[in-house]
């Protein structure tokens, strides 16, 4: 199984041949491994993610101590476990975008945009009442909510209410193409949630890791290399002074224009 967190953009159009295929643009990025969860210590498997980021003020303690030393993260979601090992997975480590593949089936988890209170004709599909004459003020209105014997409603019975904002999880979604330099995965389907919302990536295959010590070893690299043109950049000042001129050198100079304008002078004359 592999998963990564993103964020979901906007919509737009990519063409495959001669046709276009209308696409969801989701932003990816280096999701790090929090907590790695077993069944002999929380009583089952889950691998917990950490995405984005945001100010320490804005964290609260507990959370700031659970992810130290990782950083400060805007989200935390947990992916739950069936199967597959989760032997090879540690704190510290570094979901790739490479996991996943063009033609990739996934299901994608999201919260579903929030409608507010909505009637039953909106919520539930009702059909409604006839819009005939007489029949004044009825065309969207639930009906008989049950029989009098009860005298109560019962648990269930579909009716007006809260619409939308719930958890909702959408299977057989297409990778169409994906942007591993911008970290953006273009997903056909719909594709739950408002802009800028947080979604969860799931599908079938091999999950590709970068760890602790991979990423530890790359950012030494990144500061040596900053070091070297630091370096370098003081070679180059340091040389661009060598080849200034001394102050005697620009009073010779000084000395033969004030000679060549006497002589010009004296010609003239």
């Amino acid at each position: 199984m592999k998963y990564i967190l993103g964020k979901k953009l906007e919509m737009t159009q990519v063409w495959q041949g001669e046709k276009v295929v209308a696409v969801t643009k989701v932003q990816t990025g280096a999701c790090v491994i929090t907590q790695v969860k077993s069944e002999t210590t929380d009583g089952y498997k889950a691998v917990q993610v950490g995405f984005g980021e945001r100010k320490a003020k804005n964290i609260k303690k507990p959370q700031i101590g659970h992810n130290k030393g990782l950083g400060n993260f805007a989200k935390v979601k947990e992916f739950r476990i069936e199967t597959d090992s989760i032997d090879g997975l540690k704190r510290g480590d570094t979901i790739s975008l490479e996991s996943f593949a063009i033609g990739d089936n996934i299901q994608i988890t999201a919260t579903s945009k929030g409608k507010g209170f909505q009637g039953v004709v909106k919520r539930h599909g009702f059909h409604g009442s006839k819009k005939t004459h007489g029949n004044k003020d009825q065309e969207r209105m639930p009906g008989a909510a049950g029989a009098t014997g009860p005298a109560h409603v019962f648990k269930g019975t579909k009716g007006g209410g809260r619409m939308g904002n719930d958890q909702v999880t959408v299977k057989n979604l297409e990778v169409i193409e994906i942007d591993f330099e911008n970290n953006i995965i273009y997903v056909k389907g719909a594709v739950p949630g408002a802009r800028n919302g947080l979604v969860m990536i799931s599908g079938a295959g091999e999950l590709k890791v970068t760890s602790v010590a991979e990423v530890v070893d790359e950012k030494l690299e990144v500061r040596s290399e900053k070091v070297e043109d630091k370096s370098e950049k003081a070679e180059d000042k340091s040389e661009k002074k060598e080849e200034l001129e001394t102050p005697e050198q620009v009073e010779k100079e000084v000395i033969e224009a004030k000679e060549k304008v006497d002589e010009k002078k004296s010609e003239t004359v």
